[in-house]
């Protein structure tokens, strides 16, 4: 396999950030993953995946592995439950659809969130009161210092909030190329009960919800609060929402007393950064051609030729003045390169 030198990555990032990779290869397989590997190379590597959680602020120097590694298969069946499988460049999307279309419930909620199914583990996506531990039973990787492949699971995966173990002790040594999800194929649990789920259900006149109903209503409240990146450059939500313990959240909402807050374990809470961002008057901002957008606050958007440089000052100004009114730190969900 040659390397394609200087590739321009606009289209290969959700943000639509003008950048170029010195070396670019897409990769469709795992053996071409592992021949690529071989190649005696010290340059930087990096592994990029739908594009849709990444910040882009310059240039790539060395080599840019694109993985497309394609594929979904139904694995093992029972009468409750299905283990099913995606390739690692699975769009997600498509694939929350194709189960929903074999009734295999459990992925309804993260449905419409951008990105490719092998990224999805590592940023343990989530929304709507489901996160992808909640559905996950195994993957299978590629050790990027020896081109072995390996087969991990739940707990090895170590998985917290918007966070694995491939974002902390993992970070740039695995290259996932396959993930295994364990779904319902009966008495499927609805979770409806985070954010606006049941009242858009009630608009749609849906009384007795199934998972495809639960899906199209999370597309609906996506579709009204996100832009769509072919129109809008953006990477859904910038910010991870910060957990904070009840004598902070009692504080908090001295100053803000509309606060929104959900459990997150003992004496802690989760609390929309959305929320603090949109009552420091950043929604709507707009910076050249960097903004906040003007229907949800923890969106940030390139609205046509904004520099990844820009969209980070951006985002540091915002994340400075939340902390400085709020005392509440906010840290980017979007990785930044």
């Amino acid at each position: 396999m040659k390397y394609q030198t200087y590739t321009s990555l606009r289209t290969f990032n959700s943000f639509g950030i003008e950048a170029a990779a010195e070396r670019y290869a897409p990769v469709h397989s795992v053996s071409e993953l592992q021949t690529l590997l071989r190649e005696e190379d010290e340059s930087p590597l990096r592994i990029l995946g739908g594009g849709s959680n990444v910040l882009i602020t310059g240039d790539l120097s060395g080599r840019l592995l694109h993985i497309r590694i394609p594929g979904r298969q139904v694995e093992t069946r029972n009468a409750d439950t299905v283990i099913v499988s995606a390739g690692a460049g699975e769009n997600w999307h498509e694939f929350v659809l194709w189960c929903l279309s074999q009734d295999f419930g459990g992925l309804e909620n993260l449905s419409l969130i951008p990105g490719s199914a092998g990224a999805a583990p590592i940023q343990n996506i989530g929304a709507y009161g489901v996160e992808l531990a909640d559905v996950f039973d195994h993957l299978e990787a590629v050790d990027l210092h020896t081109g072995a492949t390996l087969r991990m699971d739940r707990a090895e995966c170590a998985f917290g909030y918007r966070d694995s173990f491939f974002k902390k002790e993992g970070a740039g040594r695995y290259c996932i190329t396959k993930v295994f999800f364990r779904l319902s194929t009966a008495n499927h649990r609805l979770h409806l009960d985070y954010g606006a789920i049941r009242e858009t259900l009630a608009a749609m006149k849906v009384v007795t919800p199934g998972i495809r109903d639960l899906s199209r209503a999370v597309i609906h409240i996506r579709s009204s609060k996100l832009p769509d990146p072919a129109r809008i450059g953006n990477a859904g939500s910038f910010f991870k929402n910060p957990e904070i313990e009840t004598a902070e959240l009692n504080r908090l909402k001295q100053l803000l007393p509309l606060l929104v807050a959900y459990p997150a374990g003992e004496d802690r809470h989760k609390i929309p950064a959305a929320q603090l961002i949109e009552a420091c008057g950043w929604k709507g901002y707009r910076q050249g051609d960097a903004g906040c957008y003007e229907k949800q606050a923890l969106v940030l958007v390139n609205y046509g030729h904004a520099a990844g440089s820009e969209i980070l000052a951006l985002a540091q100004q915002i994340a400075r003045s939340v902390w400085e009114r709020y005392g509440v730190r906010i840290v980017p969900e979007v990785n930044v390169w």
